[in-house]
């Protein structure tokens, strides 16, 4: 345990911060699985709605850093593809 109050002031905000990450992590792969489900239905304005709310968690994730940039970029251009294929076979 620390005894210097600073490091215990940053062992409390850690602990907050980890929370609000978990929180929004979490937030993003709900998200993610409902855009894909909506994807695998075969639901077109289901999966866009859907889509759309999973690109808007990814990119505020990635925006505080909860997530690395270029694994929001990865999931947003994978579920984008997969929604443009959709869209171009109905």
């Amino acid at each position: 345990m620390a005894n210097i109050l600073s490091a215990k002031k940053h062992i409390r905000s850690s602990a907050r911060q980890e929370t609000r990450n978990r929180m929004r992590k979490s937030k993003v792969r709900t998200a993610v699985r409902n855009a894909g489900e909506a994807l695998d239905n075969n639901d077109l304005s289901a999966a866009r709605t859907a889509v759309i709310q999973a690109v808007s968690q990814l990119d505020k994730a990635a925006q505080n850093g909860v997530i690395h940039r270029n694994q929001a970029a990865r999931h947003k251009s994978k579920l984008m593809s997969r929604l443009s294929i959709m869209e171009t076979e109905t």
